[in-house]
């Protein structure tokens, strides 16, 4: 009679499950047999990237792109072909894999990966030794793609933006030492020494305010202390003979640089990249150690330049690109530059004339000062390796409106002997309003992009030529998605195959 109503019971529920389920998809069994495509191609749709990525590698001439292993001899174990590891890569930086051993895994179980390769399923140690090992010939890769662009006529061949942005490296920030990182930490350490040894004074005057475990324990970190106090001043010593004066003791190319927020900093890279304001596509990138941006502006515009393939380029740039050195040597280029001057004049900050309140007039070399006075030229001097004419009136000690220009004797301004240079330049910006609305959506979207593609740990390679392969591989998987989006994968692979 139990058992009867078990059975009954069960077959309650069953019947109560499967209407429940009549309100859903069915899975499939499991335990069915099934017939899959008789073809690895048919998982694959026609649109898919990765038919996009298969033929971008196969149309290059791997060997002369520098792929050393293309020209292995016989003997030896097989070897995976350059061009399977270098669509691997190219496949991850794509769908945001960037990790040599999360490639191996979807190298294994990923079916897209599965058809690019052909079914060959590379080790991770194999996998990172070619990015390792072939810096230079992917960077040509990357270079190779803008070519095709360029012969699609998708740049818009006349104007780029160009901005830095700083990449976290491997290497934490406990691990980067700077001289006033040192010095500070010595003087926290010295503190230290004088609290332990305070103690343990109170503890010979009177044994029994300080137990015995306690005074064992103040002697150890005692000499723990000291002993970091040692490393502390031979880590000194060592940051003056470096290069920038700075240690990193993961990642020796990696620099403590100041980052946007205010009060905040990382340990990393500057990223420069040159954006075509047509269609957004990152058309040069350099990868540098160096903090700020003041000195990269010709460089990053020499290399737009090459990569659109024409003689004449205007180059946006904001406030940390301007150098009066470097906007002269794009003038010199035949680039045009747009760079706005940084607002940092201590004069004006303090409620007096700034720079700007001074007229000059280059008929006659002088400027005319906010009383309309007559500043004239007085004497050159170099400074910094820049020739300056230096001018002021005879008529401070008795103007009227002294207190609000000045605090000496007399007001010096300052001019330098090419300034004519950034006075054309301020000139075409304000003729050009949207410079900076202009240069904002051009460049800054794409680091954006860029560092939600690579995570929170964007780096994951150390030491300079290694980062530069890193980010070449990113640049490239950017430039391919963006095409796609523009044009479409067809039209794309078929501009590959013509």
């Amino acid at each position: 009679m139990k058992t009867s109503l078990a059975l009954a019971r069960l077959h309650y529920r069953s019947d109560s499950v499967c209407q429940c389920m009549k309100r859903f998809i069915d899975a499939v069994d499991r335990t069915q047999e099934l017939l899959f495509p008789e073809r690895l191609d048919d998982y694959v749709g026609e649109d898919n990237p990765v038919r996009v990525v298969d033929l971008f590698v196969d149309s290059l001439d791997l060997g002369q792109l520098g792929f050393d292993a293309v020209h292995r001899g016989a003997g030896g174990r097989p070897a995976y072909h350059p061009s399977v590891l270098l669509k691997i890569y190219i496949y991850g930086y794509l769908n945001r894999v960037q990790s040599s051993r999360r490639l191996e895994r979807e190298a294994q179980r990923n079916i897209e990966l599965i058809w690019l390769t052909g079914r060959q399923a590379p080790d991770f140690k194999t996998i990172a030794d070619f990015r390792k090992d072939n810096g230079a010939a992917i960077r040509k890769a990357c270079s190779r793609f803008l070519a095709l662009c360029r012969g699609m006529k998708l740049f818009s061949n006349d104007m780029v933006a160009i901005d830095g942005s700083k990449f976290k490296a491997v290497n934490s920030r406990d691990r980067n030492f700077t001289d006033h990182k040192v010095k500070a930490r010595l003087q926290q350490l010295e503190e230290s020494v004088g609290r332990y040894l305070a103690e343990l004074d109170r503890a010979d005057r009177d044994p029994d305010l300080v137990p015995e475990v306690r005074v064992a324990h103040l002697k150890e970190k005692l000499a723990k202390v000291r002993e970091q106090m040692t490393q502390m001043e031979a880590m000194g010593k060592r940051i003056e003979k470096a290069p920038g004066h700075q240690v990193s003791l993961t990642d020796p190319d990696a620099r403590s640089m100041v980052s946007s927020g205010r009060g905040t900093g990382i340990v990393g890279y500057n990223v420069q990249a040159a954006v075509d304001a047509k269609h957004h596509l990152i058309v040069a990138h350099e990868v540098t150690n160096i903090g700020n941006d003041r000195a990269q502006l010709t460089a990053m515009a020499q290399q737009a330049r090459a990569a659109l393939g024409v003689d004449e380029l205007t180059v946006l740039a904001d406030r940390g690109y301007f150098n009066g050195q470097e906007i002269l040597e794009c003038e010199r280029a035949g680039i045009v530059p747009l760079v706005p001057k940084p607002l940092t004049s201590n004069s004006k900050a303090e409620g007096r004339f700034d720079k700007r309140d001074f007229a000059y007039i280059a008929e006659r070399d002088v400027f005319i000062c906010p009383a309309g006075r007559e500043a004239k030229r007085r004497f050159t001097s170099v400074e910094k390796g820049m020739t300056l004419n230096k001018y002021w009136s005879s008529d401070c000690p008795r103007c009227p409106m002294k207190s609000d220009c000045t605090t000496s004797a007399y007001r010096r301004v300052a001019r330098w002997e090419h300034e004519h240079v950034l006075d054309a330049m301020q000139k075409r910006l304000d003729a050009f309003p949207e410079a900076a609305v202009v240069r904002r959506r051009t460049v800054e979207h794409v680091f954006g992009t860029l560092k939600a593609w690579l995570g929170t740990t964007p780096l994951l390679t150390k030491t300079l030529p290694r980062v530069s392969t890193e980010i070449s591989l990113a640049v490239l998987a950017y430039n391919l998605k963006r095409v796609i989006k523009i044009i479409g994968a067809q039209p794309l692979m078929r501009a590959m195959a013509a």
